[in-house]
Parts: structure tokens; C-alpha cells; sequence
């Protein structure tokens, strides 16, 4: 009996085929994106690379490794390298968290989606223009920068502003300074003979608004005095008396002081005058520090020590809207039956957020997370208009650092090279983590 006829083997046509498109042409539609790639990614990371190897003028001298070992040693580069640390910790972390809260109550409120624009909307700025609105924001002046602005009206909603900020007594006068920037009378005072205490030191524009100051009336069961800006507009007057047209400040306190403990209070009238009771005799007079410290002027955002925080809060301000939006795409797939078996099972919201909501999103906040981190490495444009010359040294990152070792006065191109392949030391790992985490979620 003859042998059943195996079947020939069917030939499956090939990839290509099946999709209708052969491999030259795939290569000729690609080559355009590749030579793109090669010349604008490829080309300048070999060029960096072996630019880093040779020193300050160009090709001519090999240095190996030494444009590297100047960006370890080097002061400049070291505080740019501590600062990224703080920026690659904090801007991504606050963001995110930022970003989840935002995401979180959007789902609770009504007008959802006006406030998702108006936290989104700083993205649609750029970063120059984000700078250049926080330098004003920042700016000392309670005048022109807002965060002072509001820093100052709180302070001085809770601690009253000195009367007179500036103000001081005449050298040769009987008021001398007591320490602390308060001012105290050698003489003693007594009842029946007016005390003077007259003040200069401030500009007659700021106490335009007060009456003519008036000579205290002797009283024979009390002590009274007189303060006053002792300074007669166009010349002429005597020292330490009452002229006409000098000025009088109302509003000041006065202490009267025996053996160092404060016997008697008053505070000057709104011509000047001021009572004390007759207790006060044989008493030094003192002005205490209070009516004289300079005016509060905010918080110095800007300075050495608060510059590099205060350019990540710019940060935050711009990217939270980028982590809401994400983690906000995420809460939609979370499965909402889990949410309700949690508070079925007498869960607050509290832990239905932290065990349920948060381990859910684990996925898109660690996305969220890398990207930041990615973004942040990079981060130049803020500082660099932020930050004022004086102390931008203090908010120096890595990608300032290249800039100004290459092109910013520094001229050497070989260690601008060598912070540039450091950057991209930095940043490889985490954009490998998001390659491997991304064909992870495809192959699911």
C-alpha cells in the first residue's frame, strides 16, 4: 500500500508583504528621520565627547580626562552639581504631589474643568516668560514684587510698624543711644519743667501730614515734654527749642526709667505734647527702640540662600498642571468599584486614598516622576533669569555651568564638552528606566 502524500509546506509571505510595503522602501521612507537624528543628536553627542578630551584651544592639545577632573574640583561646578541634587529631589516630588492633590479634588468639585485650565495654563508659557513674571514677583521692592507685597501686609497686620523708622537724636543733645536702638536722657526730669526731646534724622516729606509741634505747658503735679523733628524748613531756629514751623511727632512712646525698671508710660499727643504723673520725677526719659526701626521690607527671595528654592517654586508653578493632567488620565482607569467596597466596608476617604487610590496609580506617578526628573537635569532657562548676577553663582546648575564655561566668559569649550557628557550620564539612566518601563506596558 502506498504511503499517504505528505502536504508541501504552505510558504507564509513575509512580514513586509503581508503589509504591503518591501524593505527598500521602508528604508527610503525612514532615511530622512534617521539622517535628522544622526546629525542633530548623534553628530553633537560623539562631537561633545571628543571635544571633552582635548583643552581651552580647540583640537591642539589632548588633556584626556582633565576636563573632567576640573568639573569635580572646581567650586562652580560643585555647587551646580549640589544643586541639581536638590532640584532632582525636591521639583520632582512637590510636583507630583502637587499634581495628585490637584488631580484628586477635581473629581469632587463642579467646575472641574475651569480650574484644570487655570492650573494648566502656566504651561502654555514659555520658560522665559515664566522668568522673567518671577523676577518680578521676587522682587525686594514691596512696591513692585508681589510675594513681598503680601509678606509685608501680613507682618504688618500682626506687628505694627515703627512711628518713625530712621529717626534719631541730635549729637549734641541731651538723648543719647541706650543700646538696642533705643535712646535715653543723661538728665533726670522733674515736675514743673518741661522736657524736650528733640529728634532729626528723617526728611521733612514724611512728616508733612503732622500739625506744627507746640511747647509743653509746666504743670505742678506732672511731668510734660515735647517731641518733635527739631528742623525748621528754609534755615534758622535754635537747637533743642520749639520753633515755629518745625514739626511735631504724635504717636511716639515714652518711658520713664528709675534704677532700670519702667516707672511711667505716655505717648506724645498729636501736637507733640506728652504726660507723665508726677511719679515719674527724677526720672530718665527713653524713646524706646520700637518707635524707630526701619520699616519691615520682606523677605530677601532672591539672596544666596533662598534663590535656589525660590526658582523650583517657579518650577512647580509651571509643570503642576503637566502632573495633574497625567495623574488625572490615570484616575479615570481606576477601577471605581474599589473605591466604593473601601467606604462600603467603613473606610474613610483618607484611606481609601492612601490604600486604594495611590498604590492604584503607582504606575503613572512613577512615570510622572522620571519625566520630571528628566526635565529638571536640564533645567536652565529659569535660573538663568531668575537668579540676579550677584547671586546666581549661589543658584548654578549643570546646564548653566556649560553654558557659561563654553560661551558665558568662560571660553573653554573642553569643559563645557565635559559637563555636557556628564549631563547625559545623568539623564541615560532614568530615560532608560522610561524605554524599559513603556515595552513592559506594551507587551501586557
Amino acid at each position: 500500500m502506498a504511503a499517504p502524500a505528505v502536504p508541501a509546506p504552505v510558504a507564509r509571505p513575509s512580514r513586509g508583504r503581508v503589509l504591503g510595503t518591501r524593505p527598500w522602501a521602508a528604508v527610503v521612507f525612514l532615511l530622512p528621520a534617521l539622517v535628522l537624528l544622526g546629525a542633530l543628536v548623534l553628530y553633537p553627542i560623539l562631537w561633545s565627547l571628543v571635544r571633552s578630551l582635548y583643552g581651552i584651544d580647540d583640537f591642539k592639545h589632548f588633556v584626556g580626562l582633565g576636563n573632567y577632573g576640573d568639573v569635580f574640583t572646581t567650586d562652580a561646578t560643585l555647587t551646580a552639581l549640589k544643586n541639581n541634587v536638590i532640584w532632582v529631589v525636591v521639583a520632582p516630588t512637590v510636583t507630583t504631589a502637587l499634581g495628585l492633590i490637584f488631580a484628586v479634588l477635581t473629581e469632587r468639585i463642579r467646575w472641574a474643568t475651569a480650574f484644570k485650565l487655570v492650573i494648566f495654563m502656566p504651561m502654555a508659557i514659555s520658560m522665559l516668560a515664566a522668568g522673567i513674571i518671577f523676577r518680578l514677583v521676587y522682587d525686594h521692592s514691596p512696591d513692585k514684587g508681589v510675594a513681598n507685597a503680601v509678606v509685608v501686609g501680613v507682618h504688618d497686620t500682626f506687628a505694627k510698624a515703627s512711628a518713625y523708622p530712621g529717626a534719631r537724636p541730635r549729637a549734641d543733645g541731651d538723648l543719647k543711644a541706650s543700646g538696642g536702638g533705643s535712646f535715653t536722657t543723661t538728665g533726670t526730669v522733674a515736675v514743673g519743667t518741661p522736657a524736650a526731646l528733640p529728634l532729626v534724622g528723617l526728611p521733612p516729606a514724611s512728616v508733612a501730614s503732622q500739625v506744627p509741634a507746640s511747647a509743653a505747658t509746666p504743670a505742678g503735679d506732672a511731668v510734660t515734654g515735647t517731641v518733635w523733628l527739631d528742623f525748621a524748613p528754609g534755615g534758622g531756629g535754635k537747637p533743642g527749642r520749639v520753633d515755629p514751623g518745625e514739626k511735631a511727632l504724635s504717636g511716639i512712646r515714652i518711658e520713664a526709667v528709675k534704677e532700670g525698671r519702667v516707672v511711667a508710660k505716655a505717648t506724645s499727643a498729636k501736637d507733640g505734647t506728652f504726660t507723665l504723673p508726677a511719679s515719674a520725677a527724677g526720672a530718665r526719659l527713653r524713646l524706646p527702640a520700637a518707635n524707630f526701626t526701619a520699616q519691615y521690607a520682606g523677605i530677601d527671595w532672591l539672596g544666596p540662600s533662598l534663590v535656589t528654592p525660590a526658582i523650583i517654586g517657579a518650577y512647580i508653578w509651571m509643570w503642576a498642571g503637566f502632573a495633574m493632567v497625567l495623574i488625572a488620565a490615570g484616575l479615570t482607569a481606576v477601577p471605581r468599584e474599589l473605591l466604593e467596597a473601601a467606604r462600603v466596608d467603613g473606610a474613610n476617604e483618607w484611606q481609601v486614598f492612601r490604600r486604594i487610590t495611590v498604590p492604584l496609580l503607582a504606575p503613572v506617578l512613577i512615570v510622572v516622576l522620571v519625566t520630571l526628573a528628566i526635565n529638571v537635569l536640564k533645567v536652565f532657562d529659569l535660573v538663568y533669569i531668575i537668579a540676579p548676577g550677584s547671586t546666581q553663582q549661589d543658584a548654578n546648575v549643570l546646564a548653566l555651568q556649560l553654558y557659561l564655561s563654553s560661551f558665558g566668559g568662560g571660553g573653554n569649550q573642553g569643559v563645557g564638552s565635559a559637563i555636557g557628557v556628564l549631563l547625559l550620564l545623568l539623564v541615560l539612566p532614568a530615560m532608560l528606566f522610561n524605554i524599559r518601563r513603556f515595552r513592559r506596558e506594551n507587551r501586557r
